[in-house]
């Protein structure tokens, strides 16, 4: 996994939530700075716009400094549906929230997260995107 936002533009945020979107399932995740570690958080189980009233609950419950979303890309690094799809959630949430939001690359974090023994890869998919951004960090 690799950041597609420039870490630089975090200088300080200290808070996050972090989604691993899906087209019927969000994996959502909290974190900070300070510990540089992510903690899952209950998956949404929604599709299209009734998501957001779920993410705004949460936004509104962890007051986080910024956004993360993970980015699904082709192993080979190009671009597919979901690709646009999760730029377009993101999009979304920048404009919803007024929120910084930051896009990293996801390649294999549902399958780290599997292989893991996650019980909601979801979830454990968001940690792992969070995770992989704070260590991006400076």
């Amino acid at each position: 996994m690799s950041l597609t936002g420039l870490p630089v533009q975090a200088a300080g945020l200290q808070t996050f939530l972090a989604f691993d979107f899906g087209l019927k399932r969000t994996g959502v995740a909290s974190g900070n700075v300070l510990t540089r570690t992510a903690s899952p958080q209950a998956t949404i189980a929604a599709q299209g716009l009734a998501r957001f009233p779920a993410i705004e609950r949460r936004i509104k419950e962890w007051q986080p400094d910024a956004l993360v979303v993970g980015i699904p890309f082709h192993p080979d690094g190009a671009s597919h549906d979901n690709t646009l799809r999760a730029q377009k959630f993101a999009r979304q949430l920048r404009g919803r929230f007024g929120l910084q939001v930051f896009e990293v690359d996801e390649r294999y974090s549902t399958t780290e997260a599997l292989a893991s023994g996650a019980r909601d890869a979801d979830a454990a998919s968001a940690c792992i995107i969070l995770e992989q951004f704070l260590r991006s960090l400076p």
